[in-house]
């Protein structure tokens, strides 16, 4: 059964930076797409940033480009953003997905993890 559990959010000030982390487990991601998603109450859940485990390949929200970066260690299982120069629009509930997806893609996740909050205070 496939297992994906954040954690790393918190409450940071504008202009800051949090990494979260993402451990997965349950099945071999070798060939997995794995991707942050956030939910800002009162929204929908809109994707962040993406990687594809095998060849390190990243796709990035727009919103997030240049201030958030996705990286993967494979011997620990665990996707990490880097979330540097934080606003206080991106607090929200960041979730890890996963997917059999061959390259980083915004949709067409199917195992998702329970979240982390992230709030960022003006």
């Amino acid at each position: 059964q496939v297992q994906l559990v954040e954690s790393g959010g918190g409450l940071v000030q504008a202009g800051g930076s949090l990494r979260l982390s993402c451990a997965a487990s349950g099945r071999t991601f070798s060939s997995y797409t794995m991707g942050w998603f956030r939910q800002a109450p009162g929204k929908e859940r809109e994707f962040v940033a993406a990687i594809n485990w095998s060849s390190g390949s990243t796709y990035y929200a727009d919103s997030v480009k240049g201030r958030f970066t996705i990286n993967r260690d494979n011997a620990k299982n665990t996707v990490y953003l880097q979330m540097n120069s934080l606003k206080p629009e991106d607090t929200a509930v960041y979730y890890c997905a996963a997917a059999d997806l061959r390259s980083p893609q915004t949709s067409g996740y199917n195992y998702w993890g329970q979240g982390t909050q992230v709030t960022v205070s003006s």
